[in-house]
């Protein structure tokens, strides 16, 4: 290993040591009953609510999606996305937020299927477990995007097996979230989430100046047919560098679809449970502002990042999955070699952040909704610990089965799970905070609708192409709000929950 690699590594190792010293500090607060572990006492700050939303959702794809597919197909794309998801996650906070936290509390839920459970007071948890296993699917989908990220950053540094370091990567996640549950990696989020804005920022000023000013990047980027338009994409050669075909319209029906990503905010877990876990409402305000000026900042300098590359000497892709190591690149390029390291550092941030979120949920869906919710109603909190542990390893040996295939892209794992999730979990959740005629059979329907539409739109029609190639998300949610809308109607609300409903929202 060469003398820069060393110094790489010896910056990484000095990070990922200052993450697990930040389980080892909560770990005894977090281990203290369940409700530490999983949502930490409803005792997260306004700043720590913010950043550790954003760096939980924010994961690989940012320092390594979204530069990836802006270097290969311009700004339309990732533009659209990222007006999508900054606008998601000023609406998430501005509606749901503050009604989650009080609606969690009156029903005393500390997990999205408890939530949903409560909710609607359920006798037989079937809604707990339908809830639970969509978080176990597409959670597993989500993990994997995250190890892949991590196993591209080792191997691309260092020359290693792909396999071989997406394998320690799971290791290290799987052990850090062992130690402080939800308090330690909402801890270690918000200086995560420090890392990875700084890092961005940073990389892209040193690419302008390694393209020679901002004007050469746009008249090269405008050289090159759709690739820095909101309303063309670019068609680039897949065996000679910067060359291009004829561009393609992104029509009104494109940009719906890729505007749709901001939906999937309403059904994320990771960034609910946020919402469920601060101190205080009132200071929800204040986590929204610092919220949108991160995401807003994060997201226009990783999509820069992919538009300036392709003005800079040296960094030269041929394919999608090759662009998405350009962030990793000009790190070591235009950094000293241990800068280049702490650099390379934010995305593990990025993913450790994503995957120890993805892993606690998913072990709070089996260990407290299926295993004590259902099997072992009178479990101890250390037989619900002991069950949540196991559920982490086998969660992520399931992540590292889904990541092995090193050619995948992180951008395409991750609009999956995202559409799942969305469409799933988002719908119901709108509709169980804001409509009091929501009932119970509704929820069952249009969870299961969202959910099976993902997968029927991704499989059967999106090969179509045509109309049928939008971003299976939009449909699925749609479709999930129609169903619960009708079967509510042609139902009778329970007048129990409507006095609830009307108590929260008074």
């Amino acid at each position: 290993m060469s003398s820069s690699s060393m110094q790489h590594l010896l910056a990484m190792v000095l990070y990922m040591a200052a993450v697990i010293l930040i389980g080892f500090l909560f770990s005894r607060r977090a281990n203290r009953d369940a409700e530490s572990f999983f949502l930490g006492g409803r005792s997260l700050g306004p700043w720590v609510t913010a950043f550790s939303a954003e760096a939980s959702d924010m994961s690989g794809y940012l320092l390594m999606g979204l530069p990836g597919l802006a270097y290969w197909t311009g700004l339309a794309d990732v533009g659209w996305t990222a007006i999508g998801l900054a606008a998601g996650t000023y609406l998430n906070f501005l509606f749901v937020s503050r009604r989650l936290r009080r609606y969690s509390v009156k029903v005393n839920a500390f997990t999205i299927p408890d939530f949903f459970s409560l909710r609607f007071r359920e006798k037989k948890p079937l809604l707990l477990t339908v809830s639970s296993f969509i978080i176990l699917i597409f959670f597993s989908v989500y993990a994997a995007q995250c190890l892949s990220a991590c196993g591209k950053l080792f191997s691309h540094l260092f020359g290693l097996p792909y396999e071989a370091m997406m394998a320690a990567a799971a290791l290290f996640v799987l052990l850090y979230t062992f130690l402080g549950g939800f308090l330690a990696e909402s801890a270690s989020d918000f200086m995560q989430a420090v890392v990875m804005i700084t890092v961005l920022v940073l990389i892209l000023v040193l690419s302008v100046g390694a393209a020679g000013g901002m004007g050469a990047v746009i008249a090269n980027a405008r050289s090159y047919d759709g690739f820095f338009s909101l309303f063309r994409t670019a068609s680039p050669s897949a065996t000679e560098v910067n060359a291009f075909g004829a561009g393609s319209p992104y029509g009104f029906l494109t940009i719906c679809s890729t505007l749709s990503w901001g939906l999937g905010y309403f059904g994320m877990p990771q960034v609910l449970l946020r919402f469920m876990g601060i101190r205080s409402e009132e200071e929800l305000g204040r986590s929204r502002r610092v919220a949108i000026v991160w995401v807003t900042i994060s997201m226009a300098a990783a999509v820069l990042i992919g538009i300036v590359a392709r003005s800079v000497p040296g960094l030269d892709y041929l394919s999608n999955a090759e662009a998405e190591n350009v962030f990793i690149d000009a790190a070591t390029a235009f950094l000293p070699p241990v800068l280049a390291g702490f650099a390379c550092a934010g995305v593990l941030a990025a993913s450790i952040s994503s995957s120890d979120s993805y892993l606690l949920i998913s072990a709070s869906a089996v260990s407290q909704n299926l295993y004590r919710g259902i099997m072992k109603k009178d479990a101890t909190e250390q037989q619900v610990l002991r069950c949540s542990r196991l559920t982490l390893v086998t969660i992520t040996l399931i992540a590292m089965i889904i990541a092995r295939n090193s050619n995948s892209t992180i951008f395409g794992i991750t609009s999956f799970a995202w559409a799942g999730f969305g469409a799933a979990f988002g719908p119901l959740m709108l509709f169980s905070l804001f409509w009091k005629r929501t009932t119970y059979p509704a929820a069952i329907a249009g969870m299961i609708a969202g959910g099976a539409m993902v997968f029927f739109w991704k499989l059967v029609l999106n090969p179509l192409g045509g109309v049928w190639g939008v971003y299976c998300l939009l449909p699925a949610f749609l479709f999930s709000s129609l169903v619960i809308v009708l079967v509510s109607l042609c139902g009778k609300a329970d007048p129990a929950l409507v006095r609830e409903f009307e108590e929260v929202a008074a």
